[in-house]
């Protein structure tokens, strides 16, 4: 009798370096697995300690309806060795009591996608289908001229036997078996072209798609064939003692991380200037949530990378809303918000800036130490706390944080 042939689930990698989009794509395509009735299980990887990736998607709709489809992975890269047994002990854990019909997994920027195909390509319940790498069009344009400077660079750095970012990037790219652009709104449409057709033969095999927005239908990831592993063995042969020796580390590639806690409002003009004088290249990618003391009741996300920051509404904080005079809240409404707001810590009650910064090592201090010093000063708050104002150079219109 013939034996039947074990169901393998479908796993779907989102590479891609810092910033470019990963998050953004991630939570629309589990937007859409909620209304087309698409069972997914999710793995997310933020290296930051206060897993700002993990918050953005635990809070989609589909994630908060049902917890048990969701795993995240923080304080650790994915790739070292430490996170590839958190990931092994997640998908376990996900598949105890389920069967989706596809695994998302969103990997940190800084995570080199080489031992996750190795570790998959082990698995005998799992199909790995798509690694997706991510490239942020605008950063290729400001930082690499249109992408026409990265494999030269990579070059240069084989020469000196150096490894950077540049060689991450350019190791996405080349285990990918899918290539998106993201942010291409953001540069003239006649340079992305220029853009696909200099980045192309760093990976001739896939093809280039640029995607907006992280509008990217699911049903095409349901299309995707079992990941060619035969095509990179050579690439994995070459490069495997490098990158098991970079495993070893939780944040290679010279990179550090730093986080910022506070409950004070960051002044915007000091901000404003501050992001403008201190923010370059070398700062990789900085998140989180926030506030400023000219738009004290809406809680903001910070989302930067490379020389790019855009501000999202997150919604308001609970503090804000019961200050307002004409909150339309019941009377058992306004107790719960009260009692909520009495377990927060911060002086401002729920309101708080929590931000996490990637950098180079030589570089990332300084930026954080800059950023510390738009909090308001006690001067300060003394002045906004009797309603005084606060110049505001930021975007007054806002896009809000789709759920």
């Amino acid at each position: 009798m013939k034996q039947q042939s074990t169901v393998r689930t479908p796993v779907v990698i989102l590479n891609g370096f810092l910033g470019s989009g990963k998050t953004t794509l991630f939570r629309n395509l589990l937007a859409q697995s909620k209304k087309k009735n698409i069972s997914v299980c999710a793995v997310v990887n933020d290296m930051s300690d206060l897993d700002v990736d993990g918050e953005l998607i635990a809070s989609t709709e589909v994630a908060e309806e049902n917890d048990s489809m969701f795993e995240s992975i923080h304080s650790c890269v994915l790739s070292s060795t430490q996170g590839i047994k958190k990931l092994d002990e997640a998908l376990k854990k996900l598949l105890l009591k389920q069967q989706p019909e596809l695994i998302i997994i969103e990997t940190s920027g800084s995570c080199h996608p080489m031992p996750l195909i190795e570790f998959f390509n082990l698995q005998s319940h799992l199909k790995l289908t798509g690694v997706l790498a991510l490239v942020d069009t605008l950063m290729l344009a400001h930082d690499y001229g249109y992408g026409q400077q990265l494999f030269p660079r990579m070059k240069n750095n084989l020469q000196h036997q150096k490894r950077d970012m540049i060689n991450l990037l350019v190791e996405q790219i080349m285990f990918c078996s899918h290539l998106i652009l993201t942010k291409a709104d953001r540069i003239r449409k006649e340079k992305l072209d220029e853009v696909a057709d200099h980045i192309q033969p760093i990976n001739p095999f896939v093809s280039i798609l640029s995607v907006l927005n992280g509008n990217f239908a699911i049903e095409e990831l349901l299309k995707i064939p079992e990941y060619d592993f035969h095509r990179v063995a050579q690439l994995i042969q070459e490069l495997k003692p490098t990158i098991d020796e970079e495993a070893s580390g939780d944040r290679p590639y010279n990179m550090a991380t730093r986080v910022i806690k506070d409950d004070r409002p960051f002044h915007p003009q000091r901000l404003w200037d501050v992001c403008h004088k201190y923010l370059d290249q070398r700062i990789y990618r900085s998140k989180g949530f926030f506030w400023l003391a000219s738009r004290n009741n809406i809680s903001l996300l910070w989302n930067q990378a490379a020389g790019s920051i855009s501000l999202e509404l997150i919604g308001h904080w609970r503090s804000g809303i019961l200050e307002e005079d004409n909150n339309r809240l019941l009377e058992s409404e306004i107790k719960l918000l009260k009692e909520k707001i009495a377990n927060e810590y911060g002086r401002f009650g729920d309101r708080h800036c929590h931000l996490t910064v990637i950098g180079d090592k030589t570089q990332v201090d300084r930026f954080t130490n800059a950023l510390k010093s738009c909090f308001l000063t006690e001067e300060e708050i003394m002045h906004w706390e009797l309603e005084g104002q606060f110049p505001d150079p930021w975007p007054k219109n806002l896009v809000k944080v789709a759920n």
